[in-house]
This record gives C-alpha cells, structure tokens and sequence, in this order.
C-alpha cells in the first residue's frame, strides 16, 4: 500500500510538471529499469510484442527529462 500509496503520488508529479527535476528523473529512471530488466524477453520478439511498446517510451522520458526548463506550459513549477 506504501509503495502504490508513494507511486501514485510520483505518478500525479509528473503528471502536473511539480518538481520536474525529480518527478521527470524518477519517471525516467523507473521506466528504464522496467525496460532494460525485461531484456531476456526481447530476444523472444515475436512472442512479446507488446513489449516493443517501452521504447518509444524510454526515450520519451528522456526527451522530457532533457527538455524539462522548456517545459512550461500547464505546469505547477513555473
């Protein structure tokens, strides 16, 4: 409960632009090590398409981790 509790709450963060520093890092970092531990199963492409789909959004945290100061439209941290 703890753990969802505190996730949901990184999750709202993000999703509000509060504290991008962290909230975007955090959603970067989580994403990656979801992405990058699902690794064996890639290699089994065909069987786990929908796996395929951590990618895009890998590299969609980035470019929000990196692009970050320019996010600031409907943003709390403005």
């Amino acid at each position: 409960m703890v753990i969802g509790t505190l996730q949901l709450l990184l999750v709202l963060a993000f999703g509000a632009g509060f504290k991008r520093r962290f909230s975007y890092g955090a959603i970067f970092l989580l994403q990656g090590v979801s992405t990058l531990s699902s690794w064996p199963q890639y290699l089994d492409g065909f069987n786990n398409l929908l796996l395929f789909a951590a990618w895009p959004m890998l590299a969609a945290c980035y470019a929000l981790y990196s692009l970050r100061d320019l996010d600031t439209r409907l943003t709390i941290d403005q």
